[in-house]
């Protein structure tokens, strides 16, 4: 009698597969870390006020969310106004600077030395002039979201070869043309780098604003609860700030595997 074949383990294996295709790996190192970090606290009993256990934490949020959503939105906010006017700032800045000597002479250096300010410095000086209301906030996150962006759109235009330029000269392209067609897709990988880099900037903006001086928003949600030692409360306000974060990084990403899905291509076609 003929045996039957074992497909078991190929058919395991191909779950397994579909479920790392899924779940990106990044999420199994997390769960893992967080189960560590329960039974730690479980096993060791480790009070509350020093460290809370992620189920402890998970429960402040569902039974605190009546606080945490409308001071996460006053933080989303804030993130939000800044960044797109850093954006709507930078860049064009940053064109100018590439086709104007005056601009790179007279502005370029001035951009590169406002980074050596401690923003944490500048921040009373804003409150001071624009009082506690969201227009200090938004100016920090303007301020540490703006440079990267400036920088790297900056690099980005200037990749573009002078071979390049001279061949889209000789093919009587003009000069929106040669921006339009040549310069901006050359730029645009590292225009959105400093992007991705000024959405982890500007949620650390917004923050350092509340700590300074506010009475709404996930960061005045930290110092209240520090100062109550309510630990729980204070990563349940984390958490939140973790998420908006790498939302916002996640659509900065997914513009950019739409708007320039040719950077993909090397790893899509590259086997070895």
């Amino acid at each position: 009698m003929t045996s039957v074949p074992d497909h078991s383990p190929r058919i395991r294996n191909d779950i397994f597969r579909r479920i790392g295709a899924i779940v990106p790996p990044a999420l199994w190192t997390l769960l893992l870390l967080v189960i560590f970090w329960q039974a730690i606290v479980t096993l060791r009993n480790i009070p509350e006020y020093i460290l809370p256990a992620p189920s402890q934490i998970a429960g402040e949020i569902g039974n605190y969310w009546h606080r945490l959503l409308p001071n996460a939105l006053v933080t989303l906010s804030e993130i939000a106004l800044g960044y797109s006017l850093a954006v709507l700032i930078a860049v064009p800045l940053a064109v100018s600077i590439v086709y104007s000597q005056v601009m790179q002479r007279a502005v370029y250096p001035l951009i590169v030395l406002s980074q050596t300010v401690p923003k944490v410095a500048v921040a009373p000086l804003l409150l001071t002039w624009f009082g506690y209301g969201m227009t200090p906030k938004i100016v920090i996150v303007i301020m540490m979201s703006f440079f990267p962006i400036v920088i790297n759109s900056v690099m980005g235009l200037r990749a573009t070869t002078p071979e390049m330029l001279y061949l889209a000269r000789s093919m009587g392209a003009n000069g929106w043309q040669v921006f339009w067609k040549f310069r901006l897709p050359k730029a645009l990988p590292s225009v959105f780098a400093g992007l991705r880099l000024a959405t982890v900037l500007s949620v650390i903006g917004a923050i350092i604003a509340e700590f300074i001086g506010a009475d709404k928003g996930l960061g005045y949600l930290i110092l209240i609860a520090g100062a109550n030692f309510d630990i729980a409360r204070q990563f349940a306000a984390i958490i939140l700030i973790t998420v908006i974060g790498m939302s916002f990084f996640g659509i900065i990403s997914w513009l950019e595997r739409r708007l320039i899905p040719w950077q993909e291509q090397p790893q899509l076609d590259g086997k070895g």
